[in-house]
């Protein structure tokens, strides 16, 4: 579980500030099935929430609810594959319907290259509100050296830790993703919100006691934006960050990017022996 507070930055306008705040949950429970076959599930929440200063521009509440749920399974020491279906709840949570909800999916091939480096290849793809969205995937968890490692799912996170001792590790990190919210018809109009950040920080994370951890992170949130378009305003697709046809003409003002304070809590739940 994490809180995340964005300092307050400038409205493009120059008609006042606005503050983000980031409420985050999230929970893996993978079920053993057998010796080769895991039904991997992972469920997240984010709540983003921004409020500006001018009182004639309306604050903003975003949540979204991902459910990624599926089979991993093991062919031998070395390679996997994995299949997983992701629905979402995309949503202010004014008047849900249909609108409100998306339909994804990830594959990935897995292969041990040694005891210090596993990586995974493969694809997401979801049907957002702007158009299909497809993004190519790398997970590498790679042990560097005692001290060093690399764990990450290239674009969307990275992690580069170093283990100052057995409580305390330092790194930085990097987290980014382009997600859409379908608004509510009294709230918006039943227009549709595009939020695009990557969070580039430092951190510490240290062990309170068993499998506790707390971590604090701090940096700067770099293209962060959110925009707000009608529902028909859309683009051909997109691949990553790499957009194609488009022509979308935004509704609302920007805000610019800035700092980002972040804590959070870990816990580790020991599944088997």
């Amino acid at each position: 579980m994490s809180y995340r507070r964005g300092l307050p930055t400038d409205l493009s306008d120059g008609t006042g500030e606005a503050v983000e705040d980031v409420a985050f949950a999230n929970v893996k429970l993978p079920i053993v099935l057998n010796d080769r076959a895991i039904w991997y599930n992972d469920l997240t929440y984010q709540g983003s929430f921004v409020s500006f200063s001018s009182p004639s521009t309306s604050s903003v509440g975003l949540h979204q609810f991902i459910l990624q749920t599926g089979l991993v399974q093991r062919f031998n020491s070395k390679q996997a594959m994995q299949v997983l279906f992701v629905p979402r709840l995309m949503s202010d949570l004014h008047q849900i319907d249909s609108r409100h909800f998306q339909l994804g999916g990830i594959g990935m091939y897995e292969n041990k290259f040694s005891d210090q480096l596993l990586m995974r290849f493969g694809l997401m793809a979801n049907r957002d509100l702007f158009g299909p969205m497809f993004v190519p995937l790398i997970y590498a968890d790679w042990k560097i050296s005692d001290k060093l490692s690399f764990i990450g799912l290239v674009p969307i996170y990275a992690k580069l830790n170093y283990q100052v001792n057995e409580r305390l590790a330092v790194g930085l990190s990097q987290f980014g993703l382009i997600t859409s919210y379908q608004m509510g018809e009294a709230s918006f109009g039943g227009d549709y919100f595009e939020r695009k950040s990557i969070d580039l920080c430092v951190f510490g994370r240290y062990q309170l006691v068993g499998r506790l951890f707390a971590e604090f992170r701090g940096g700067y949130a770099v293209g962060r934006t959110y925009k707000q378009f009608a529902a028909d305003d859309q683009v051909d697709a997109r691949i990553a960050i790499i957009t194609i046809g488009d022509d979308r003409i935004q509704k609302n003002v920007s805000f610019d990017p800035g700092i980002i304070l972040d804590s959070r809590v870990v816990y580790n739940l020991q599944l088997s022996e």
